[in-house]
């Protein structure tokens, strides 16, 4: 109310009564505080809700990071700065292991495969497949033609040898006496030299076959014997077959007293194995026992079909405890050689590449491809990409991966 309205009311009032002040002024001036207060109370959550938002929105708004050419810079406000960790590699001395398949191999060197001496019919078979022979053993009895033939070959040579010498005789007689030509006593000359020839011809061939050439018993039937001593690794005839190639082996005999291990190198190891190298080898037959041999010898020919490279190791093999066709796993040992080393967390993985963030300043990062040597838990060695002394991020790189 105003002022004049105050006076109305006053001036209504009885006279005998005494004047009293209003407290209406008092009750508005409570309500106006009891509004200012309600308007605090409703109103003043709500405000610092908007200011709230408004300060989220600004913060959505703003980049975590920028991109400046091939470089990430992730900003002082940005929230990417509590969430990324950056470190150096480690340094780490790694000792470098070739693990490959391998095979138990008879050294070629002791290895001879039995051919045929004639054609024939193998009547018996005295050697078996993996059995062990002594130099000498007969292994084999082939009815042979050929042998046959070889026999009448020489007999005619003697007959020859001998006919044509007492041609020669007369011929040198007849000259002295005058009553002979000297064209004829030359013939007769050419004649014993082919004759004796002949019986040189013979007589090899019939110690080739492995029969002496004195021998004066004629047979069909021809011993084969072992030309060394060792096991029977491989037999293709058995009693009852003809043999009619002589170039074709019917047996081959190897001696295991030492023996090669074989493992085919794939190319790009190639320069990680050189001959006398340390092997350790462990076969499928002996998990137990590691057999510790050098590199004899790594093949200059790449194979075309494998892209492998043959790499052999000897082993004494006195008790032949270790066979032909054996499985072996062999672990090349070289000198250990000096890597950078890193969290698997520091890796991003792109299609077929490999690639880390490298800090080039005070977060400023780059994106760099790497090239992995080899993983070992939760860390891998780094062959190329980085250098000692650059730091990388090992934790929260994905979010950089835009």
């Amino acid at each position: 109310m105003d002022g004049v309205t105050d006076q109305a009311l006053l001036a209504t009032l009885p006279a005998d009564k005494p004047r009293q002040r209003s407290r209406w002024p008092l009750f508005i001036l409570i309500g106006i505080l009891i509004g200012v207060a309600v308007d605090r109370l409703v109103l003043a959550p709500a405000q610092n809700a908007d200011i709230a938002s408004r300060s989220q929105e600004t913060r959505a708004v703003a980049p975590a990071f920028s991109r400046i050419g091939d470089r990430i810079i992730v900003p002082e406000t940005s929230p990417l700065r509590t969430l990324l960790a950056v470190a150096p590699p480690t340094v780490k001395d790694v000792p470098r292991t070739l693990v490959l398949p391998a095979t138990v191999e008879a050294d070629p060197s002791r290895t001879v495969k039995v051919m045929p001496p004639v054609t024939g019919r193998v009547i018996e078979l005295r050697a078996q497949l993996g059995g062990r022979v002594v130099q000498g053993q007969e292994l084999a009895v082939i009815d042979s033609g050929d042998l046959a033939q070889a026999f009448s070959d020489i007999e005619k040579a003697r007959s020859a040898v001998t006919l044509t010498k007492k041609a020669l005789d007369r011929q040198l007689n007849l000259e002295k006496a005058g009553g002979a030509a000297i064209k004829d006593r030359e013939q007769a000359q050419s004649d014993y030299a082919q004759a004796v020839a002949e019986l040189e011809r013979s007589e090899s061939r019939l110690r080739a076959i492995g029969i002496p050439a004195d021998q004066k018993e004629q047979s069909r039937l021809l011993s084969v014997k072992a030309p060394v001593s060792g096991s029977v690794i491989d037999l293709q005839v058995a009693p009852g077959a003809f043999l009619n190639d002589a170039t074709a082996a019917m047996m081959t005999i190897a001696n295991l007293d030492t023996i090669w291990v074989t493992a085919n190198v794939p190319e790009k190891d190639i320069a990680f194995v050189f001959p006398g190298q340390t092997v350790n080898v462990t076969f499928r037959a002996y998990p137990d026992e590691v057999f510790s041999g050098k590199v004899l010898f790594v093949s200059d020919v790449v194979e075309s079909d494998t892209r492998r490279n043959k790499v052999r190791i000897a082993f004494d093999n006195p008790d032949r405890i270790l066979k032909p066709n054996m499985f072996a796993d062999a672990a090349f040992v070289a000198p250990p050689v000096s890597r950078l080393v890193v969290p698997t967390s520091a890796l991003l993985m792109t299609n077929d590449r490999t690639s880390v963030f490298v800090e080039v300043s005070d977060w400023a990062f780059e994106r760099r491809t790497v090239e992995i040597a080899y993983q070992e838990g939760a860390s891998v060695a780094v062959k190329s990409g980085i250098r000692p002394g650059e730091r990388v991020v090992v934790k929260g790189a994905v979010r950089l991966n835009d």
